[in-house]
């Protein structure tokens, strides 16, 4: 035990020599390191005529300024009796925390023997628990109550039995209000009955854009048609939002991209048909190099709203036989118009390997 002075010496040999024979407390060691760094001696110079390492040094030159707010802060005697002689390493970890959190926690070490390395675990839980604006109703401050919401953060998850075993005996340990205490006492029962299963989150989308949503839309028919059986075809009413498509009637029905020109339908119809049947429907002959010689099935979206003529676009009209046609005017036409197109669809290309030697695959 060390040798107690009553005062600590005020020149530089004198606090050197108490160093070297390491007179009085580990607090008093640690003012006189202060002391002679303030008057200019370095850490290395002191090693050198006392033998404490510039590490040591450093611990309880902090440790002993932890020690003054102790003091300061009105502690118990015991727990200043007690750190006085020994704990500089626990004192040390003490730093990071304000006054009255050292007062506790110097007071919480002592009362439960902590070791250094348990000191620092209960330091970080305060840390933590200071940042928590609203405590759990029932909880304190007090650092055992700190441990108890350190424990329960990391309980949640964890599987293996033995980490949460270790876990509910550490908050057991340290659990200050009754209110802590029952929370750790609720894992060990729900250690020993388990929970049911919780059930899965359902599989949540949401459409990102107009863009994403598809269009139903009745399929008048396939070419060759009659214009009555074009006209036939009731009107079909989108339920918002996600455009649900009630019919009464014995229909066909096929759904387009969600495109803006097929949101922009008025009274959209499909005509079904091939390359080869809508070449045959419209009568420009300009048209007939514009389709490919390779057959292919079409979808033709016709809105029967669009009734006025514009040079600009292909337009629904029966022919002398009553069937339906599609033609281009360059001036306004006499005849009646019963829908213009707006879109032609053509299926999903499928590269064919073996028919890759055929130019003509690839003049699209």
């Amino acid at each position: 035990m060390p040798t107690p002075v009553p005062t600590l010496p005020t020149d530089s040999e004198g606090l050197l020599r108490l160093l070297r024979h390491k007179e009085g407390t580990w607090v008093q060691w640690g003012i006189a390191c202060q002391m002679l760094q303030k008057m200019g001696e370095n850490s290395l110079a002191i090693f050198e005529n006392t033998g404490f390492e510039p590490v040591q040094q450093n611990q309880i030159v902090v440790a002993s300024q932890v020690y003054a707010s102790l003091q300061a802060g009105n502690a118990a005697d015991i727990v200043l009796a007690h750190f006085e002689q020994k704990g500089s390493d626990i004192l040390n970890e003490l730093r990071v925390l304000n006054q009255s959190e050292r007062v506790a926690m110097a007071t919480f070490a002592l009362e439960k023997n902590l070791d250094v390395l348990e000191a620092k675990d209960v330091v970080k839980a305060i840390k933590e628990a200071s940042s928590v604006a609203n405590l759990p109703e029932g909880f304190t401050r007090h650092p055992g109550d700190a441990v108890v919401l350190q424990v329960l953060k990391a309980a949640q998850g964890k599987i293996d039995p033995q980490e949460r075993t270790r876990l509910i005996a550490r908050g057991l340990r340290f659990a200050h209000s009754e209110k802590a205490r029952s929370a750790i006492e609720r894992l060990l029962t729900d250690m020993a009955n388990p929970s049911k299963k919780k059930a899965p989150k359902l599989p949540n989308f949401r459409y990102d854009s107009e863009d994403s949503i598809p269009r139903i839309l009745p399929v008048v028919g396939t070419l060759p048609m009659s214009i009555d059986q074009f006209k036939a075809v009731l009107f079909a009413d989108e339920l918002a939002p996600f455009g649900i498509v009630h019919s009464s009637s014995e229909s066909t029905w096929a759904t387009l991209p969600g495109w803006f020109v097929v949101h922009e339908a008025e009274d959209g119809v499909i005509v079904s048909c091939n390359t080869d049947t809508l070449q045959a429907s419209i009568a420009q002959e300009e048209v007939v190099s514009t389709i490919r010689n390779r057959v292919e099935d079409v979808l033709v979206l016709v809105d029967r709203a669009q009734r006025d003529w514009d040079e600009n676009g292909y337009f629904a009209i029966a022919d002398e036989e009553g069937n339906l046609k599609f033609a281009w005017f360059e001036s306004s036409p006499e005849v009646k118009l019963f829908g213009k197109i707006t879109l032609t669809l053509r299926p999903k290309r499928f590269f064919d390997e073996a028919a890759s030697q055929d130019r003509w695959q690839f003049e699209e």
